[in-house]
């Protein structure tokens, strides 16, 4: 069909609008054209069905003809559509467009599966669509929609790795779940690493009984059995034993604690007057220009505060070697890899997504529930870390011969 006719084909079907309602009224131009259209690609199936169209003399004696129509009513994005689809007579007919017994156009299951991804419940799901498309949908369908990405999930799970992450952040993050009939704590163990491109890629998801070291080499281990060959910095919490499991594993990768959760630990026995003061001094720890400007800013906190909390400066004392790294690099740089900022971010959008789930019924929800709201956080990881250019020159230089710029 040319331009030409196609405009003309327009021009006859608008010649009778009156206003908005004419057309998207429930019984307005676009509906009456959705209604056409499917039930013309039906009938289109069903020629290809039977081997001929119809009224066509070859259908005689064929074995098989058409046998009426049926009534079905469907939703077509934001509309129902009622249908007379064509029925044959021996019932072997199976329509591609809406499967038999299939009340939901192609992407209704996306639209259940974008709601639970935001942290929807099963009610609320049905309520939101009961609104929107005036249909009633069980419990059932809902499962069904979502039991679906388990496998996806699991696919996704023991995909290959790249060979080399420049950065991988490593946190967890607790949540309730029923065990054995009563509520317990399930540790959900994240995995975030920095592409050679410097694109955010969460690498995994593990539930266990509780953060530990030994579960997290279980799960460094697994990184490396999908293919990771090197990781330069890790960024991870003070947990003990954590450091020694990663180097276990990836010996060369430089281990760097988590400011942010060094800052929370020193403050968490100390009195409110105080708590303000200390963070102050603390800060002019790690905002020093150099190590050696650090250290003697860790020595004045000393002298200072020692006599009332001799805790704090022993701790950050004690885990010093792993503290320090961040100084080998200019300070836009440091603002990458001092924190656990970029997976702590991902943590508090989970959290946004599950604070109306109250307990998880088993493992496998806060599987399905965290990949799919990670996935739509995803989306918003479109460009590279900032300065990343800079990062990787520093990198280069830094860890020559394990690096290809």
């Amino acid at each position: 069909m040319d331009r030409k006719t196609q405009e003309q084909l327009i021009d006859e079907l608008l010649k009778d609008y009156s206003g908005p309602e004419s057309f998207w009224g429930e019984s307005g131009l676009y509906a009456q054209l959705k209604k056409k259209i499917i039930e013309r690609t039906l009938n289109a199936e069903m020629d290809h069905h039977l081997g001929y169209t119809k009224h066509d003399p070859k259908g005689h004696n064929s074995g098989n003809s058409r046998n009426g129509r049926g009534r079905k009513t469907v939703v077509v994005d934001s509309d129902q559509v009622e249908l007379e689809p064509p029925r044959d007579r021996n019932g072997t007919f199976e329509p591609q467009l809406i499967p038999k017994r299939e009340k939901y156009f192609t992407g209704f299951d996306d639209k259940i599966l974008a709601m639970y991804a935001r942290g929807m419940s099963v009610r609320d799901i049905q309520s939101c669509l009961l609104e929107m498309y005036q249909i009633d949908v069980s419990e059932g369908l809902i499962s069904q929609a979502t039991e679906g990405i388990m496998e996806e999930v699991t696919t996704w799970q023991n995909r290959p790795l790249d060979n080399i992450y420049p950065i991988i952040f490593l946190d967890c993050i607790v949540v309730k779940s029923r065990q054995d009939g009563r509520v317990a704590n399930r540790s959900v163990y994240l995995a975030l690493g920095v592409t050679m491109e410097g694109q955010k890629e969460l690498l995994g998801i593990w539930i266990a009984q509780s953060e530990g070291a030994k579960f997290w080499l279980s799960v460094i281990t697994e990184l490396k059995n999908r293919g990771v060959q090197d990781i330069f910095i890790a960024c991870v919490d003070g947990l003990k034993g954590f450091p020694e499991a990663i180097e276990s594993v990836f010996p060369d990768t430089q281990i760097q604690l988590c400011i942010v959760h060094m800052v929370r630990n020193s403050v968490k026995y100390v009195s409110w007057k105080d708590r303000k003061v200390i963070c102050q001094d603390l800060k002019a720890i790690y905002t020093s220009a150099t190590e050696q400007q650090a250290e003697a800013a860790l020595d004045a906190f000393g002298k200072k505060w020692d006599s009332k909390y001799p805790t704090i400066a022993q701790m950050w004392r004690n885990h010093w070697e792993r503290v320090i790294p961040f100084f080998d690099y200019p300070p836009d740089i440091r603002k990458v890899i001092y924190t656990t900022n970029a997976i702590e971010s991902l943590n508090r959008s989970l959290r946004k997504v599950i604070k109306t789930k109250g307990a998880f019924p088993n493992d496998a929800a806060i599987l399905k529930i965290f990949f799919l709201a990670l996935a739509n956080i995803a989306k918003k990881w479109t460009l590279p870390i900032r300065d990343w250019k800079a990062a990787l020159g520093q990198f280069a230089i830094k860890f020559a011969g394990r690096f290809e710029p």
